[in-house]
């Protein structure tokens, strides 16, 4: 039989969520206000949505951002599915421990020494900082990420039934993408997503790596935030704010799309 919350669980539970959306809530409301001032509410207003799609140095950083997080989360996925594959079809091979140590330690370390160690490699490589740059850092701290959970949805999946495929007369190839890939399918859409997400946040390693013209839109608010908090940076936030939702929304109508098929 199951139990409802008691009073202290869900005080709890209220509290987790104000601490966590309340200030979130507070940035979107106030990014409708008419006032300069981003404390004092003097009525409704969109004005400052428009001088945001108006300003041309917003505009072209939050450009290179989309770019660079689409690139970078192709790469990141290609290469973490390849390194999840290895890790969870080629038993125990020599060498796999340092390879799983290598491939999941961006998850442990810092940023900061992650964006120090690739600038130094950068420059001994004579690869300019830039656009460049910016997708094969960002690739590198995504393919982790993605790694980790192709990998967990790969460990878990049947093998009979490529087994029971190749039976009746498919090539290990054609069950390989005939069947495991389609059930793989949503975990690596997760990676995806999720490398696209850890990119277009991205602020540490993009400031070691970018270049004159590849400025990305964190570094780009992180500039004027540093000259106070201007109603322009609540509103760029604000759509952010609802460009993740909108992605999150149809991902999950994706994967909801894919298990009706696949029931």
């Amino acid at each position: 039989m199951k139990r409802g919350l008691t009073g202290f669980q869900f005080a709890a539970m209220l509290f987790g969520f104000a601490f966590l959306y309340a200030p979130i809530l507070l940035l979107i409301v106030y990014s409708f206000n008419a006032s300069r001032l981003v404390t004092v509410w003097a009525g409704f207003s969109t004005r400052w949505y428009g001088q945001l799609l108006a300003d041309e140095a917003i505009r072209a950083a939050a450009s290179t951002s989309l770019s660079v997080a689409l690139a970078a989360a192709t790469l990141a996925t290609a290469l973490g599915t390849a390194a999840a594959l290895a890790l969870a079809r080629f038993g125990a091979f020599r060498g796999r421990a340092l390879f799983s140590a290598m491939i999941f330690a961006p998850l442990a370390l810092p940023e900061v020494i992650m964006g120090l160690s690739l600038l130094l490699l950068f420059v001994a490589l004579d690869i300019p900082r830039g656009f460049v740059a910016i997708v094969i850092a960002h690739a590198t701290m995504g393919m982790c990420f993605v790694a980790v959970v192709v990998h967990a949805r790969l460990s878990s999946l049947d093998r009979s039934l490529e087994e029971a495929a190749m039976d009746l007369g498919a090539t290990p190839s054609g069950a390989f993408w005939r069947i495991t890939m389609p059930l793989a399918a949503p975990a690596i859409g997760a990676g995806f997503l999720l490398a696209f997400t850890l990119s277009l946040d991205d602020f540490v390693l993009a400031s070691f790596t970018s270049g004159p013209g590849s400025t990305t839109l964190p570094m780009r608010v992180y500039s004027q935030v540093r000259l106070g908090v201007t109603p322009e940076i609540n509103a760029v936030s604000s759509l952010m704010i609802g460009f993740v939702v909108v992605a999150l929304g149809l991902a999950a109508a994706g994967s909801s799309l894919l298990k009706r098929r696949a029931g």
